[in-house]
């Protein structure tokens, strides 16, 4: 197995033997993408991932090697433990995982993504009624065998610590890097749909930021290799995290600890979304994993972030089987959950069931997504004859408002944005990439219709979506203005730096075309929209080797770009943050605090600190 190209922060080796193409109109960075490229069939899709690398040493840049400068590293095979949903891929991951690792809760095979002769392109499907009685029902399906693929080890060098420190640590902590010129929300800030800017974050007078805290990866226990710990919230005064059967409150500020919450077994699923009262649900195992129970992730949970106290729990059955959910999100005062089983919803007020799978029926729902709508992506049909609908339903009821039918042998979709309406689907396999996307959808949710279709080579386009099990994981994109702003890929920048850079473009949702605004990352910096704040974009800029990481606020118009934090650019500090891929990382930033943040720990050992949270923030 050959070895994965160096990371962003490791210079580049030697110069590039062919520069890449210009760019076709709208513009681009010398030698950027060809935006508008219509995507081919992917070859061979997907691909097998490859291990990782060492860390990079640091040191002066030179000339890249491979695919291109800023192409990560892999993570490592599942093992013991994992709960049954596959993290985040990190950037240039090949998409598909490697076979079940050892305590893997095991599902039937489903057969290929694609159906034989289906490719892209197909003409978009014209919107269909929904059918009589569209509420949520269910009839078991053959799930597809997806095996774990766990997060890089936390390989960090020593310089960030959580209890105590001394010496040249302690500069490290202290340096800072000077910086240049209600109801359901997106965690950490505002989802960006609204009319007008309305934006909350402001430049600091003095963007550098230090080191908060950081709390050490936990031991996983005696025979797992990982255990997930997906989940990462921000209220006012706490920033909470998913750790080994628990989640903990800090201070947001300190560090210090104002709650721990201990759960049975671990959390194998969390939504983004948060009330106005700073309630959000998870999904947990009832027990820790063993080698003879891997146990399966069957408990749905409201906590308050405030108090870390678990307000309920609750479990749904399939006919007399318990579900085994992969996906759960919130809306309109309900928790939604979905699985190859079928959906069902509770009250969050009560935990009052609202539905549950019912066994008459031939289409099930596989997942949700929430915030300000509540969107069902529904399966119906055998898997060789699989549509998907994409469904806006009424979140009390379950009933459905408005209803879309994608083209049949589209096997999965992500929900990108539920307002406006915005999901992405790999079509025919076709992005070759394993970024889950080939194209977006932009949907009428209040009449079904189809309003545009985007295509999204992901030879240009860097964003990622996991539409198998995690419906609204996706990444470097952000949907608000009635735009999808979105992350190019790497390529070569300008000038004879032989660096590497990227962009952010924006297409109309509308018309379904690229607008001709560009937010330029600079050379050796990679940019990766985070969230909306009112009509801005918050963006993270993924540092060269010498530099610390952004924090960027892109006017949503003119998409000047304005420096909100910057990370110290010490090497030790860098070398922590860089292991952070936005991509396969939970990253947060509200109110001058940046929190980052892996969703595995492993038994890796390495004689470096490795990080469960590294938590950065101006004065």
């Amino acid at each position: 197995m050959t070895q994965p190209p160096p990371p962003p922060n490791q210079p580049p080796q030697q110069p590039p033997q062919q520069p890449a193409q210009p760019p076709q109109q709208p513009p681009a960075a010398p030698g950027g993408p060809d935006l508008n490229k219509a995507p081919e069939p992917g070859y061979g899709y997907p691909q097998a991932p490859q291990a990782p690398q060492a860390p990079p040493p640091s040191g002066p840049p030179a000339a890249p090697q491979g695919p291109g400068y800023g192409y990560p590293q892999q993570p490592p095979a599942s093992g013991y433990g994992y709960p049954g949903q596959p993290p985040a891929s990190g950037y240039g991951y090949p998409g598909q995982p490697p076979a079940p690792g050892y305590g893997y809760p095991g599902q039937q095979p489903a057969g290929p993504y694609g159906q034989p002769g289906y490719g892209y392109p197909q003409p978009p499907t014209m919107p269909m009624q929904p059918q009589p009685g569209g509420g949520r029902k269910f009839n078991a399906q053959l799930a597809i065998i997806v095996s774990a693929v766990t997060a890089i080890a936390l390989i960090v060098g020593g310089g960030i610590w959580y209890a105590s420190s001394s010496g040249k640590d302690d500069d490290d902590k202290k340096t800072t890097a000077k910086g240049g010129g209600g109801g359901e929300d997106k965690n950490g800030g505002d989802e960006g749909s609204s009319s007008g800017n309305g934006a909350e974050e402001k430049a600091p007078a003095d963007t550098g930021s230090k080191v908060l805290f950081q709390v050490p990866a936990p031991k996983v226990p005696e025979g797992a290799s990982t255990i997930a710990t997906d989940g990462s919230w921000l209220t006012d005064s706490v920033y909470a995290k998913s750790g080994i059967a628990e989640i903990v409150g800090y201070d947001r500020a300190k560090g210090t600890e104002k709650w721990t919450l201990a759960l049975p077994g671990p959390v194998c699923g969390a939504t983004d979304h948060v009330t106005g009262d700073n309630r959000t649900a998870i999904l947990y195992k009832p027990a820790m994993p063993t080698k003879e129970n891997p146990q399966s992730c069957t408990e749905v949970g409201l906590i308050d972030l405030e108090s870390g106290k678990k307000l309920w729990s609750k479990t749904a059955k399939s006919g007399t089987m318990p579900i085994s959910f992969n996906n759960v999100t919130l809306s309109g005062g309900t928790v939604a959950a979905g699985s190859t089983s079928g959906g069902a919803a509770w009250e969050i007020a009560s935990g009052k069931e609202l539905w549950a799978p019912k066994t008459s029926d031939s289409c099930y729902d596989s997942g949700y997504g929430g915030g300000e709508k509540l969107v069902a992506v529904r399966k119906c049909g055998s898997y060789d004859q699989r549509q998907l609908h994409i469904q806006t339903v009424d979140p009390k009821t379950g009933n459905v408002v408005s209803e879309y039918k994608m083209d049949e042998g589209i096997e999965y979709a992500a929900v990108v944005s539920t307002e406006p309406l915005v999901v992405a689907a790999d079509v025919g396999d076709s992005a070759g990439d394993g970024s889950g996307i080939s194209d977006f959808f932009s949907i009428d949710n209040k009449t079904g219709k189809l309003r545009t279709r985007i295509s999204a080579p992901g030879e240009d386009f860097a964003a990622r979506c996991d539409a198998i099990y995690k419906l609204e994981d996706c990444s470097a994109l952000a949907v608000g203005n009635d735009k999808l702003y979105i992350s190019t890929e790497e390529h070569e920048g300008d000038g004879e730096s032989y660096v590497q850079t990227n962009e952010v473009v924006a297409f109309d949702l509308s018309t379904g075309k690229q607008t001709g605004q560009r937010a330029d990352a600079g050379d050796g910096y990679d940019l990766v929209p985070l969230r909306m704040d009112g009509g801005n974009v918050i963006a993270y800029k993924r540092p060269p080797y010498d530099k610390g990481g952004q924090i960027v606020s892109i006017d949503g118009e003119t998409f000047k770009q304005t420096v909100l934090l910057e990370n110290p650019a010490t090497e030790t500090v860098r070398s922590a943050e860089t292991r952070m891929l936005p991509t396969s990382a939970e990253i947060l930033y509200s109110k001058g605090g940046l929190y980052m943040s892996k969703v595995y720990a492993s038994d890796f050992t390495t004689q470096d600190k490795e990080y469960l949270v590294v938590a950065f923030g101006t004065d």
